[in-house]
């Protein structure tokens, strides 16, 4: 029998999810392939006879494929109808706790259980996220190292509690690697997930440099020369450190203000004739993925109103001499106070005209 379609159990799934929450991977679990047999083993110190029960129901008409053996339960040709909860007990008490879940096994689901998975290192700290762009699981984790690719006891397993707003998963990997050492090996991770009472498993295998993106640059000034401007660029606050040794190279985008046409710089120097830049960045060294681009910023130079250059957010401007911006706000002040005088004046003005319309129609009556 092959595995149901992952996106089959998409919207049963997410209502489930919606209702009761991500559940945990099962502290206690085996894992079989079709038609397998397992045994599960009641996990107690003490001696006698123990009562299986499978999703709380006593097994006491025992299935063809289903043996008990002591305080052991064997269970051949493993399919569908036996996968869930299996506990052991002894009068009252439960002794133990099993689930018995199905390894998918379908080449092409696989597939798409792997190209879901995306790891991004924003430098080359100690950590990297991961993030599992779907929804439809009922558990979900990831491990890094031998142990948890060869399914070993010691993997340190990162669970995800939590759903992203965009319905995805996200998981922060710590790893030992030197920053400043040339890598060798490549990490291996680790990700499973149930869905439906089936294990869906892959691991990735890549260097911590093929998955390194810096976040965005930060964009300081454009300094006016002669021919050119001048374009400050800074590394994202969460870059490696120090910035001499992991460089960064930078492009600039750029529109011109004639034609309105865009134009890329791996340049520090961009015409002066441009409207507004923004600008990326990556590994200059081993040429990572590129950074998102930053906002749009207009530009100002020359005489071109530069008091707008407050707006640093906005605006990319050459460094203003000292005092420049308060000298704006003296001026902006003043064009204020010449505006509610004028608006008086006109108020003034009004009001008189209309009091010597007023008493020409008195005089008028009078007469």
């Amino acid at each position: 029998m092959m595995t149901l379609s992952l996106w089959k159990f998409g919207l049963l799934l997410i209502s489930l999810i919606g209702a009761n929450g991500l559940m945990p991977f099962p502290e206690n679990f085996v894992v079989a392939k079709l038609n397998d047999a397992v045994t599960l083993t009641c996990r107690t110190n003490i001696d006698g006879a123990v009562t299986w029960k499978f999703d709380g129901e006593v097994l006491v008409d025992f299935k063809y494929n289903i043996k008990q053996d002591g305080q052991n339960l064997h269970v051949t040709d493993v399919d569908t109808p036996w996968l869930g909860e299996y506990s052991c007990w002894r009068g009252g008490e439960m002794l133990s706790l099993t689930h018995l879940l199905l390894e998918a096994e379908d080449e092409e689901e696989l597939a798409q259980f792997d190209s879901l998975i995306t790891c991004l290192a924003k430098s080359y700290h100690c950590n990297f996220s991961c993030t599992l762009k779907e929804s439809a699981f009922t558990a979900v984790r990831v491990g890094l190292g031998h142990d948890c690719t060869d399914g070993g006891k010691l993997c340190h397993w990162i669970n995800s509690s939590d759903q992203n707003q965009d319905g995805g998963f996200q998981f922060e990997v710590s790893h030992s690697l030197s920053p400043y050492a040339e890598e060798s090996t490549k990490l291996e991770l680790t990700a499973e997930a149930i869905v439906d009472l089936y294990v869906f498993r892959t691991t990735r295998r890549f260097y911590l440099r093929d998955i390194v993106q810096p976040d965005s640059p930060q964009i300081g000034t454009c300094q006016e020369l002669e021919q050119d401007l001048n374009v400050t660029i800074e590394p994202p606050s969460s870059w490696s450190m120090p910035h001499s040794f992991f460089g960064l190279e930078h492009e600039i985008e750029y529109v011109l203000k004639d034609d309105g046409k865009p134009a890329r710089s791996l340049s520090s120097l961009v015409p002066k004739s441009i409207s507004k830049l923004r600008v990326r960045s990556r590994d200059s060294l081993v040429l990572s993925t590129w950074s998102e681009w930053t906002p749009w910023k207009n530009v100002r130079t020359g005489e071109e109103n530069l008091c707008k250059c407050r707006n640093t957010v906005k605006y990319c401007c050459p460094e203003l001499p000292p005092g420049f911006l308060e000298r704006c706000k003296k001026k902006r002040k003043k064009k204020n106070n010449n505006k509610v005088v004028r608006h008086l004046k006109d108020m003034l003005n009004e009001n008189a005209h209309c009091c010597s319309d007023h008493s020409g129609a008195k005089t008028h009556h009078t007469l």
